[in-house]
This record gives structure tokens, C-alpha cells and sequence, in this order.
């Protein structure tokens, strides 16, 4: 057992729902991890100040503490929609039961988490039906690739004039484009073997890469590079991976930020934790969570909902495949991409577990 730690402590600590306990001037005696989640802030910097002086959207809590202390009993308010610290809007579903030596219990459900956890589970049995798809896209398409750039290099050989060998040269040239897109919808030929990593050397190397690259203007003209802003957290463990896999999953969404936020916009690469996690039914008592933000004009509605299928794209010069391979390569590492989207804030988020077995 953890040393000095109360194992009330470690059991309020694995609960998805948000705990917290003030007193009778709304003074906060503790949070559990789940709330530290949700308002996006450390139960040790918080503790003994006012709820209106450490957490926004107090309103509705004072307002059910009254209620609750009036009544004697227990009181809830379901599916309250409340914009909390860092300016996000939630639904939650709130009870407030007064404690004995005037304290009062606030619990937390956020109704979000359950939405999020069945588009989750939509997206995960989506990328396994699109990797499906591919895998036999790939034996029915390559076969016969392989036949007609046979034929085309055979009647290559037979032919004298230089003209008829330039269509020939079509042929074969097409078909070993077609080929290359089928491998690179496949992903990697050959798995990776997963390895200890810095995620943050892993962003660093990404970041330099884009940088190197600048963006195209009008005319084809290259552009400085668009500002990344980093927002780390240095206290985030090493990740067990495959380091190939996470540095092309995120080169795919940094460029696709890049481009939708222009030579004027701006990128933020973010690190954090998060505690019980539900990535494709399994919950992981620890996940790192990388987003990539833009603030480009977001993706269309109409798109959202087909954004990994491969071909989709909002981009004339797009091939729509940057977005489905890195699905597939997150998947691999047993993780998730995620995003949400509005104009001048588009979010992907690639979660990873924690948890090795390599040890």
C-alpha cells in the first residue's frame, strides 16, 4: 500500500466521478483525481480556498449547497450545462449531500464522459472496419496491378518505336502509382518494435520537421513556418511504443494544422494525464494525451462524421489519407485520435495507455 495515504484516499482516487468536500464557508477540504480532471486543477494548490476563488461556474454549487443545508437532505440537478475553468462547456449531473461537522459531499457526474466514451467506441469499430476494408481493397487491387505492369513491360520490349513505348511507360508508371497509394493505406509494411520514449523528444522532433517544411502560399510560394506554442507537461512518465508510428501519426496531424491554419494562424502542442480512460472497452488507470490545436476555420459538419475514412478531405491538393493512417497507427500502439472541431478551434487528441508489460 502507498504510504501515507489514507486508502479511503486511493479508493475515492479510482472513481470516474468527481468528488469534493468543502466545509460550511465553501472551503475546499479535499478533490479526488477525477475532480482535478474535470476543473483542470491540483488538489494540494487549491486546498482551503473558496470554491469562487479556485474554480469557475461556483454558482450552481453554492446555489445546491443552500438548497441541500436547507432541506437536511441529499439534492441533485441533472444535466446542468456549466462552462468550468479553462472555458470548456460540460453537461454534468450534480448531488450534494450534507456531512456530519458541517461539511458538505459534491459529486460530480460528467454527462459528456458517457457521450464521449459511445463515440469512442463508434470510432474504434469504425477504424476496425476501414482496416478490413483495406486489407482486402489491397489483395483485390494489387494482383491485377501486378499482371498489367507485367504486360505493359513485355509489350515495352516488342515495341521499336519510341513513341508507342511512351504510352507503354503511362501504364507502368500508373500502375506502380496505384500501388503505392494501396501500401500506404496499408500503413507500414513491417510492425516496429515498441520502445521507451520521451513524448516530448518525440513533439521536438515533429515540430522541428514542420518547421523545416514552412507552408505554401499563393502560387506555390513558401511560406515562413505557422507558430507552434508548447504546452508540456514535464511530470508525464516515458511511453512504451513505437516511436516511428507516433512521430508519422503526428507529422500527419501537425501538417493537417498547418494548413488549415494558414500563414497567419497559429498551433498549440499540448501534453497531459488522465486517469480512467475507456480506450475500445478497456479501461487504462493512466493515458497520455496529446492534442494538436489549430486555429483554423474548423471542419465542415458534414464531414465530421466520415473525417477518418480514407478520401475525405475539405483540401483541393488533399488526398485524404493523412487522417486514416494515423488512426491506424495510434490503434496499433492500442490508443485512440479524437477530435472536436469549430471555427477557430479544432482539437485532435491522440490518447495512448500508460500501462507496459515490457517490465
Amino acid at each position: 500500500m502507498t504510504p501515507n495515504i489514507h486508502p479511503s484516499r486511493l479508493i475515492l482516487d479510482e472513481l470516474t466521478t468527481a468528488i469534493m468536500v468543502v466545509d460550511a464557508e465553501h472551503r475546499i477540504l479535499s478533490l479526488n483525481h477525477a475532480a482535478e480532471e474535470l476543473f483542470r486543477v491540483s488538489a494540494r494548490q487549491v486546498h482551503g480556498q473558496e470554491l469562487e476563488q479556485a474554480i469557475r461556474a461556483t454558482d450552481i454549487f453554492s446555489e445546491l449547497i443552500n438548497t441541500a443545508c436547507t432541506s437536511g437532505g441529499s439534492y441533485t440537478q441533472r444535466e446542468r450545462r456549466v462552462n468550468i475553468s479553462d472555458q470548456r462547456m460540460v453537461t454534468i449531473d450534480c448531488t450534494v449531500t450534507p456531512l456530519e461537522g458541517e461539511r458538505v459531499l459534491i459529486e460530480i457526474a460528467e454527462v459528456d464522459r458517457h457521450t464521449r466514451i459511445t463515440k469512442e467506441h463508434n470510432l474504434v469499430v469504425q477504424n476496425r472496419a476501414i482496416a478490413e476494408l483495406l486489407r482486402g481493397l489491397a489483395h483485390e487491387v494489387k494482383n491485377p496491378l501486378g499482371g498489367l505492369r507485367g504486360a505493359a513491360q513485355l509489350l515495352e520490349a516488342e515495341l521499336s518505336d519510341n513513341e508507342l513505348r511512351e504510352y507503354t511507360q503511362v501504364i507502368i508508371s500508373e500502375a506502380d502509382r496505384l500501388k503505392n497509394l494501396v501500401d500506404t493505406l496499408l500503413g507500414p509494411k513491417n510492425p516496429t518494435s515498441p520502445e521507451i520514449v520521451n513524448v516530448h523528444e518525440v513533439l521536438e522532433r515533429v515540430r522541428a520537421l514542420v518547421d523545416a517544411e514552412g507552408i505554401e502560399g499563393e502560387a506555390g510560394v513558401v511560406m515562413s513556418p505557422v507558430p507552434i506554442v508548447r504546452d508540456y507537461d514535464p511530470s508525464i512518465p516515458l511511453l512504451y511504443v513505437e516511436r516511428d508510428h507516433l512521430i508519422q501519426a503526428l507529422l500527419n496531424l501537425v501538417r493537417n494544422a498547418r494548413q488549415s491554419a494558414g500563414p497567419q494562424g497559429n498551433i498549440i502542442l499540448r501534453t497531459r494525464t488522465q486517469r480512467q480512460m475507456t480506450i475500445a472497452d478497456k479501461v487504462h488507470r493512466l493515458v497520455a494525451r496529446i492534442d494538436v490545436e489549430d486555429d483554423g476555420p474548423g471542419i465542415p459538419v458534414e464531414q465530421q462524421e466520415q473525417i477518418f475514412f480514407p478520401m475525405v478531405t475539405s483540401r483541393a491538393e488533399g488526398s485524404g489519407l493523412g487522417l486514416p493512417i494515423a488512426q491506424n497507427l495510434v490503434s496499433r500502439m492500442g490508443g485512440l485520435i479524437e477530435f472536436t472541431s469549430e471555427p477557430g478551434c479544432t482539437v485532435f487528441t491522440i490518447w495512448l495507455p500508460m500501462e507496459t508489460d515490457h517490465e
